[in-house]
């Protein structure tokens, strides 16, 4: 348990408690493996608290032997709490667990102070993060969703009565069947309104079909510097920050390639361990792009003790998109993947480079050549050699094999231009069917 006082005075952030139940995971001996495990859950738990702007007072982890049904924790564990909250003024309690409505409303008399699970933390996350229209109508469904779960005798002045309609009168509804079923009508209007946002999605992205750039997306866990590595190859200003869920709306920038290659550069919403369901499916549109990419940039945090844990889930969410009911991935998009291994400016040793993985600093620049070279070698597997003999006089011919291929060589005679050119079969046919026209 780790404690630290803070001022509550006018302006100050909302004092805050973080407390972890934890369930030692199966197959892991108790000792020092599960502690690290468990101290690397909470300082996650942490952060995510952190990124809303309240202050972390007290933080504890309690060992669950068994599942109260009423509280979750034990009895002593909740007592015990109970001190350090009122001792320290805290107003917010983050418990980094599923709870179900009983139990958030039994915590929140015996705490005396609002109660908020890992969902409805993660949630609140998402409500300040998004700013595209589809951002915010998926965090309103996704949030809309959880707290529909949350009528069900959690809040005792949903138990009013209201009078009934008709010739015949009666109970008529309960104030929480009027709030279910106008959540229920808010949800499915807000289904058809990002059903329309995702047909304009999809507007776009068969307009980009036309001119076809190979689309490369960054992908992994929430903080892993996806968004640091987006500005560092784009030279964007895409927010990014040392917190969790910096950015969650998807942003693409066109990128050059030392080969002269354009791609487009996709940043996606970060992924994390255990993402309540409500946002599993409402979160599915933002990696669109990732279905459609060329290459998968999966960014890991190299420098973190949980490394691998962290890519498990990401690669566990990835496969799910490639195997469920209705796949949004192909059987072979693992083979499309590079693991950027980020953050080795905080290793004393970066790791070694591998056949598809490279070590890198998004921050401080190191390794970023090497990345746009193996970028350039992946794209130039697809590719093919092609030779043509233009007239000096075809310019736009010209400038468009350079603006759409690689160029190997060239030579120019009086009566024509000779290119050696590697270029995608795609590309290929449309500069075919151009001198068909």
């Amino acid at each position: 348990m780790s404690e630290a006082k803070t001022d509550t005075g006018a302006g100050a952030p909302t004092p805050a408690a973080v407390i972890l139940p934890w369930e030692r995971p199966h197959g892991i001996p108790d000792g020092r493996g599960a502690t690290r495990a468990a101290e690397a859950r909470l300082a996650e738990a942490v952060g995510l608290a952190a990124s809303i702007g309240v202050a972390i007072v007290h933080t504890a982890i309690h060992p669950l032997r068994a599942r109260r049904p009423s509280t979750l924790l034990g009895e002593g564990a909740v007592e015990a709490d109970r001190a350090s909250i009122a001792a320290h003024g805290v107003q917010v309690v983050v418990v980094d667990a599923a709870l179900s409505p009983v139990q958030q409303r039994n915590l929140e008399r015996a705490w005396g102070c609002k109660v908020i699970d890992r969902t409805g933390l993660i949630l609140e996350i998402f409500g300040e993060r998004a700013r595209t229209k589809e951002g915010s109508l998926q965090v309103e469904l996704a949030h809309l969703s959880y707290q529909r779960t949350r009528l069900v005798r959690s809040w005792t002045h949903l138990e009013r009565q209201r009078g009934g309609f008709g010739f015949l009168g009666g109970p008529g509804e309960s104030q929480i069947e009027i709030d279910r079923r106008l959540i229920d009508e808010r949800i499915v209007k807000l289904k058809k309104e990002l059903e329309q946002v995702r047909r304009t999605r999809g507007l776009h992205r068969k307009a980009r079909t036309k001119v076809p750039y190979p689309v490369v997306a960054l992908v992994g866990y929430t903080n892993a510097g996806k968004s640091t590595l987006f500005n560092a190859l784009t030279g964007a200003g895409v927010y990014a920050q040392d917190q969790l869920f910096a950015t969650l709306d998807p942003t693409m920038r066109a990128i050059r390639l030392p080969s002269n290659r354009t791609v487009i550069l996709s940043d996606t919403v970060g992924f994390i361990s255990e993402l309540p369901t409500q946002l599993v499916e409402a979160f599915r549109a933002t990696l669109e792009e990732v279905a459609t990419a060329d290459i998968i940039l999966h960014v890991r945090d190299v420098a973190h003790p949980d490394s691998a844990a962290q890519r498990a889930d990401v690669m566990g969410v990835l496969n799910d998109m490639a195997t469920g009911p209705d796949p949004a991935l192909d059987e072979d998009w693992e083979r499309r993947v590079i693991e950027v291994l980020n953050k080795t400016d905080l290793l004393e040793e970066p790791p070694p480079a591998g056949a598809g993985s490279i070590p890198v600093s998004a921050l401080t620049g190191e390794g970023l050549d090497e990345l746009r070279d193996m970028l350039d070698a992946r794209l130039a597997a697809g590719l093919v050699t092609e030779s043509f003999s233009l007239p000096p006089e075809d310019g736009a011919g010209i400038a468009w094999l350079y603006e759409h291929g690689e160029v190997l060589e060239r030579s120019d005679a009086e009566d024509a231009v000779r290119l050696s050119v590697r270029l995608s079969p795609a590309d290929l046919a449309r500069f075919a069917q151009r001198g068909e026209a």
